[in-house]
């Protein structure tokens, strides 16, 4: 028997081995791929009576070998008798292998002549079922060969399987391992060609990983392939997870960027599997091609999916194995790499690991630590307190803690111990430790704490700021820095220095301080600085970079000394050498050098300057008469009252004997000077107290201007000089332009003043009342406006001789008469029939801080009987900003009284919001000059809407005045504007028309 199996026949082959079981067969079939054989046994006479038995009617069959009957069979329902003859018709059948069979037909009963008249029937009856069985034994052979190759492909099948599996446990290479898979799938799926592609670690793209069996330009193109919907089978099949058949790749609009090349390369089928992590990562496709329009059947599918599971353990694996690979060189890395010493100790305190770093801070080798017990390595003395710490570690609880150790080479090391529980399946296997070296920065902090020591106890301010951060905030500052400058340490540290600088610190020192520190160098400088309460000090400053050490500055440290009392020495000695002795006046010498800054300034900022030469009247002869020492007196006098008139920046000056000269920069206008010179000549002339004598003086005042003729500064006092010698012989006591053009406008001012008083005095002014249109378009109120005709130089403008007015004091009159004017008038549009409307009247701000002013305001809307709400009185910005509680206290007398306060040209001056938020008034006037450019500058119209959103928060009314054509209105509209008012809306107009127009737009009645 074995040597009939180890015949080399290719074909399949039979034989039956035992001639006393002649119905039983072995059917041996090759394995060439493998070299092996399928061995299988047969039971003939089993096989084949199914088969035949249905075919015999009146016949029977027997199956014989070497004569032996090995089977009868009989048609259904009859049985078979012992007979071998006669025989209506034999054959013999050769089976693969060797083996002979003989079937023979026989009739199945005593047959009678008329049977035998058709024995020939019967007998080709018995051909065609000998013919059947032979035809059907060899198709049960095929049968049994069918299912035995299916036995051996299945059998492959699991044993490829298995061996990538072992592929997968041995850790072949994924590349190997993936390689194989296609292979074997490729085995199995006749004409396929398999691929394998793996995502990024972004889920973005697939790259073909594996897939040698596709043609290599496909593979070479193919590159990365977009994971999207529609991008060919691979792309579609993982975004969507789900299985894509291309059954026709030319027809399928989802290879519409690739099907050239596939064409190209003859692949015209494409089936792509989604390959799914356990955890539902995407991990790839799994795609076969094929070289015909294809479409998988179920069977193939469940070949490609077994293949993707494949796969994904591979990958998975591979993944996996990668993960903890890296985890095992992350913590090979901390361990090996660690700046400090990192160790393990087990539960009994022997070392089980132990990095170089042990060794460095030990001083020995690392393996003569490995087992040690961590007692050898401390002081007797630390052994307790390190054995409870090791103990608590052990217990579960991590610590922390300080140590000293002694290094092999007799110095003592200072250590920082971290002690963590190693824990395993929930089990306490160990201790970690890490010891970190902070020897040096003990040392460090102890010099550290001296240098601070000394830093406090020192007498000089000491300041440390960071370099790091980009405005050097100040980070350290000592006690005596904080006894220097009034603050403390929590109002110092975070602030740059420069809170100290103030109004006299020098610019210059500050930008050197700041070149110097933008180049990280040294600096000196001495500094005017200001203490918290405001009070000035002399600062010696030095400032030194901190570097690191790559020579990186990381910090400054500033040295302060105060020198104010050196300052203050110097400054005495500078004082008297520029001041005079007797007044402290500026002397000569100062006057000069002012003169020369202000004229140069004056002629780069195209200003004025103003010279004024003082000379005392008929002083020489009290000087004279009364003595020095009186004489000495009055000049102290009159140099008192001449100081109380200067502004900030002018400069008064004594010459010597009884001459004084002023400077008066940044003027605008010559008539600034005149002003100053007429509020000398009354100063000087109002009488002095001098011990028991009463003295009057006067004064004469020469006047010079700068101007472009004058190229010398010097010219400007001997122009003043020479004018005051002109004044004196126009009489004294007063004062004389240099130029003829300033007399010229002197004249016209004076001659102004003197119309304007004659005005006054027959009242020969008239008002013009100018409508307030609410946004329904009615007319709620009027503003009365001053118009003065002047018979000779026809109407002046309120701009010329309200300011002249307000200077001289005539605006007091010219007040009372309007606001009597206009009570008046609004009497009479009552008793015209048009109600009583709100007038509005402007108030002077001399008007407004006179303390008779409440007083003749109740005495004359007493007189004309207006009711005190339907006046409105407009003040500017600057009248409540001048002495502000006393004008405060006059608004809410007013309120009081129920007269309305507006606040006219809002927005054009520097009124305080705190201030406006508490004040008792009602309206807000929005000055022109933002309304003029509110549809052309987004500023503007900026401004107006924020004005009017600030005043309807505080509850008060808006109007917008100077309103010139629609747009502005429509424009103010849509902000939100109460009232309106201007040419646009309606003109100023006398009292005659303003009652046509009412009647024309029918305003609202007194009741409404």
């Amino acid at each position: 028997m074995s040597d009939w199996l180890d015949m080399p026949f290719p074909q399949p082959r039979m034989i039956v081995p035992d001639d006393s079981a002649p119905g039983l067969a072995i059917m041996v079939i090759g394995v060439p791929r493998r070299d092996q054989q399928l061995v299988a046994v047969l039971d003939m006479a089993t096989l084949l009576e199914r088969g035949l038995r249905i075919q015999l009617a009146d016949f029977q069959v027997n199956l014989s070998r070497d004569d032996v009957v090995l089977l009868s069979l009989a048609a259904p329902g009859r049985v078979a008798r012992d007979v071998t003859a006669p025989i209506f018709a034999a054959r013999h059948i050769g089976l693969p292998g060797g083996p002979m069979l003989s079937p023979s037909v026989h009739p199945a009963s005593e047959a009678s002549w008329l049977q035998a008249a058709i024995v020939p029937s019967a007998v080709g009856l018995g051909g065609l079922t000998l013919t059947y069985l032979l035809v059907f034994s060899l198709g049960m052979v095929r049968l049994v060969l069918g299912h035995s190759r299916q036995l051996m492909a299945a059998r492959g099948q699991l044993e490829q399987q298995h061996s990538i599996q072992a592929m997968i446990a041995e850790e072949v290479p994924l590349g190997q391992t993936l390689d194989a898979i296609c292979l074997m799938l490729e085995d199995q799926l006749h004409g396929g060609l398999c691929s394998i592609m793996l995502a990024d670690d972004e889920g973005r793209e697939l790259r073909l990983v594996a897939g040698n069996s596709l043609p290599v330009g496909y593979r070479e193109a193919l590159g990365a392939v977009p994971i999207a919907a529609g991008m060919g089978a691979c792309g579609s099949s993982a975004h969507d997870r789900d299985v894509v058949v291309c059954e026709d790749l030319e027809n399928d609009p989802r290879w519409k960027g690739v099907r050239t090349l596939a064409t190209r390369e003859g692949l015209r089928a494409c089936w792509s599997y989604p390959v799914i992590a356990s955890d539902g990562r995407l991990l790839g496709t799994f795609a076969t091609y094929y070289r015909r329009p294809a479409r998988p059947d179920g069977t193939e599918l469940e070949m490609t999916r077994q293949a993707v599971d494949l796969v994904a353990l591979a990958v998975e694996r591979e993944q996996d194995r990668r993960s903890l690979w890296e985890s095992e060189q992350r913590y090979r890395s901390l361990f090996a790499y660690n700046p400090d010493a990192v160790f393990s100790l087990d539960l009994r305190g022997h070392f089980a690991t132990a990095n170089d770093h042990c060794s460095a801070l030990t001083g020995f080798p690392v393996e003569q630590i490995l087992g040690a017990h961590f007692s050898q390595f401390l002081q007797p003395d630390d052994l307790a307190h390190v054995q409870q710490k090791f103990e608590i570690t052990a217990a579960g609880e991590p610590c922390c803690y300080e140590l000293q150790i002694p290094h092999r080479d007799g110095k003592v090391r200072r250590l920082d111990i971290t002690n963590l529980p190693i824990v395993i399946d929930e089990r306490i296997q160990g201790v970690y430790g890490i010891a970190k070296d902070v020897t040096q920065r003990r040392e460090h902090e102890t010099r550290l704490r001296i240098l601070e020591r000394g830093v406090e106890a020192s007498v000089n301010g000491v300041l440390i700021a960071d370099a790091g951060e980009p405005d050097l905030p100040i980070i350290y500052a000592n006690d005596a820095f904080q006894r220097m400058t009034g603050y403390t340490r929590e109002e110092i540290i975070g602030r740059n220095c420069r809170f100290l600088q103030g109004a006299e610190t020098d610019v210059a020192a500050v930008q050197q301080v700041r070149q110097q520190l933008a180049r990280q160098c040294e600096v000196h400088v001495t500094l005017c600085n200001y203490r918290k309460d405001g009070a000035p000090f002399w600062n010696d400053l030095y400032i030194a970079p901190v570097r690191d050490e790559e020579g990186q500055v990381t910090h400054y440290v500033g040295i302060q000394h105060d020198i104010s009392e050196r300052k203050a020495y110097e400054a005495r000695l500078a004082y008297h050498a520029s001041h005079d002795a007797l007044t402290g006046l500026a002397n000569r010498a100062l006057l000069e050098d002012r003169l020369v800054h202000d004229f140069e300034l004056a002629r780069r900022q195209g200003h004025l300057l103003a010279v004024l030469f003082v000379d005392l009247d008929e002083f020489k002869p009290i000087n004279d008469s009364l003595g020095h020492a009186i004489g000495d007196q009055l000049l102290l006098g009159v140099s008192q009252r001449l100081s109380a008139a200067m502004r900030a920046g002018d400069t008064l000056a004594r010459l010597g004997g009884d001459e004084f000269v002023v400077l008066l920069p940044d003027l605008h206008h010559d008539e600034q000077a005149l002003q100053v010179a007429e509020r000398l000549l009354a100063l000087i002339a109002r009488p002095y107290r001098v011990g028991e004598h009463e003295l009057s003086l006067s004064c004469s005042i020469g006047i010079a201007v700068s101007s472009s003729e004058v190229s010398q500064p010097n010219e400007l006092i001997q122009q003043a000089d020479m004018a005051m010698y002109l004044a004196k012989q126009q009489g004294r006591n007063a004062y004389h332009w240099f130029t003829p053009e300033i007399t010229h406008r002197l004249g016209d001012r004076v001659a102004l003043r003197n119309e304007l008083q004659e005005a006054i005095d027959v009242q020969a002014f008239e008002l013009h009342y100018q409508p307030l249109i609410d946004r329904q378009g009615r007319v709620v109120g009027v503003e009365a406006l001053l118009r003065w005709p002047n018979p000779i130089r026809g109407y002046v403008s309120p701009a010329q001789f309200i300011p002249l007015a307000e200077e001289t004091g005539q605006i007091i009159p010219i007040s009372e008469w309007v606001l009597s004017r206009a009570c008046h008038d609004l009497r009479m549009l009552d008793e015209a029939g048009q109600g009583i409307l709100n007038v509005a009247v402007n108030l002077s701000p001399l008007q407004f801080h006179r303390s008779s002013f409440l007083g003749n305001l109740r005495q004359t809307l007493a007189v004309t009987g207006l009711p005190a709400p339907k006046l409105s009185l407009e003040l500017t910005e600057g009248v409540l900003m001048n002495d502000t509680e006393s004008a405060i206290d006059t608004l809410h007398a007013l309120r009081g009284m129920g007269v309305g306060v507006a606040i006219d040209d809002f927005g054009t001056g520097f009124s305080s919001l705190s201030y406006l938020k508490n004040l008792p008034i009602d309206t807000v006037k929005i000055d022109r000059s933002f309304v003029n450019e509110v549809t052309h500058s987004a500023e503007d119209a900026a401004i107006i809407q924020g004005i009017i959103s600030m005043a309807h928060h505080l509850g008060l009314k808006v109007v917008a005045e100077g309103i010139e054509h629609e747009k502005q209105h429509d424009l103010l509209m849509t902000h939100g504007c109460d009232l309106f008012q201007g040419f646009y809306v309606a003109r100023p107009m006398p009292l005659e028309r303003l009652i046509e127009f009412l009647d024309a737009t029918q305003p609202v009645s007194a009741g409404e």
